[in-house]
């Protein structure tokens, strides 16, 4: 089980001194400026190729205009990815920022990448059995368990606490964040409400969330499902559709992950309670200036450790944020993950309105 151990340090910015020339560290080149590799994992979701490596792309380009960043997207395929990361060292990586599709199973890519003097930074999903230079991803225990939270606070606004049960959609077993997700929603669910069926979704597919929740559907009666907790939107979009097709009047309490745009829309709607924002961009620049310092032979210090089993690493936690149809103004559009103009298509406008964004 992994222990996150809070240092006395602040989350504070971090001031980077390292310029585009070479520096002292024996993972800079010897002439010209650090290259760094993003690694991530899929494409279904969708932050992934519209937050995440822009967003990264963009600090590594402010931070040090010299950089090169090589880009790899695995596609959810484990051995794809690891032909990548070979790429990667083979194509001169001075630092690897390394989101897995199969976080439990890339030590011996981690190790050949130290034989070589290269840093390696887990991005979102943490890393097991070998140590590594840091961590940035969310306090994903807090987030399952918010999720939860929510979902029970909806099903009590409804009245339906008492009677019926619950459908949990879980992310990726090979998913380490997910195995968090859900261990959070677990212990805000457990004795409060009944669990019909539980799933742990391969690949975070919402085709395959669709499928399992008509499948909950027939096994549980429509009439008994009264929530359903899903670990991120784009499942929800499946269980929706699920919902859809099995003839629902009004849509049970539903749960999701990662601020989508069809999620707000839905959230607005009324077919999803809520989702969870994560602030893509301060996770994305804060691994983007740890590789850059990485890549000037800089190790800045963390504010946290997490213990993935074999050593204690260096971790940046982002706080997570609740988003409901009352502060999709105050997250969503305030930071500007989205503008109201993107959200507010005209079939949405009454909606809009009676969310107070239009």
């Amino acid at each position: 089980m992994r222990r996150i151990l809070i240092v006395t340090a602040a989350l504070a910015a971090i001031t980077l001194t390292a310029g585009c020339s070479s520096g002292g560290g024996g993972a800079t080149k010897a002439t010209g400026a650090p290259t760094i590799a993003l690694l991530l994992p899929e494409s279904k979701t969708t932050r992934y190729e519209a937050f995440d490596r822009p967003l990264f792309e963009a600090k590594v380009k402010q931070e040090c205009g010299a950089c090169t960043v090589l880009y790899f997207n695995a596609d959810q395929d484990a051995a794809k990815q690891q032909n990548q990361f070979e790429s990667a060292l083979t194509q001169g990586a001075d630092v690897i920022v390394f989101d897995a599709v199969n976080a439990d199973a890339v030590a011996p890519q981690v190790n050949a990448a130290r034989q070589k003097k290269i840093p390696v930074i887990a991005y979102d999903r943490l890393i097991s059995g070998i140590g590594y230079d840091y961590y940035v991803s969310f306090d994903n225990v807090k987030v399952g368990r918010v999720q939860g939270e929510a979902l029970l606070n909806e099903m009590a606004r409804r009245g339906s606490t008492d009677r019926g049960q619950i459908l949990m959609l879980n992310g990726a077993p090979t998913d380490p964040s997910a195995g968090d997700y859900k261990k959070g929603a677990h212990q805000a669910l457990d004795g409060k409400v009944r669990i019909g069926r539980e799933f742990d979704t391969p690949d975070w597919s919402p085709d395959k969330a669709q499928q399992e929740t008509e499948q909950a559907i027939t096994a549980l009666g429509r009439d008994a499902i009264v929530g359903v907790y899903s670990a991120n939107d784009g499942m929800a979009s499946g269980a929706v559709a699920a919902l859809k097709r099995a003839g629902y009047a009004t849509l049970p309490p539903l749960t999701g992950q990662d601020g989508e745009l069809a999620a707000v829309q839905r959230i607005l709607t009324g077919e999803q309670t809520m989702t969870i924002y994560l602030n893509y961009r301060a996770q994305a620049e804060q691994a983007a200036e740890l590789a850059v310092a990485l890549g000037h032979g800089q190790h800045p210090p963390a504010p946290a450790t997490t213990d993935n089993g074999t050593a204690d690493i260096p971790s940046f936690l982002l706080d997570a944020v609740a988003v409901s149809r009352d502060t999709v103004r105050d997250t969503i559009v305030k930071d500007r993950l989205y503008t109201v103009d993107q959200i507010c298509t005209p079939d949405l406008a009454a909606a809009c309105r009676a969310a107070g964004l239009k």
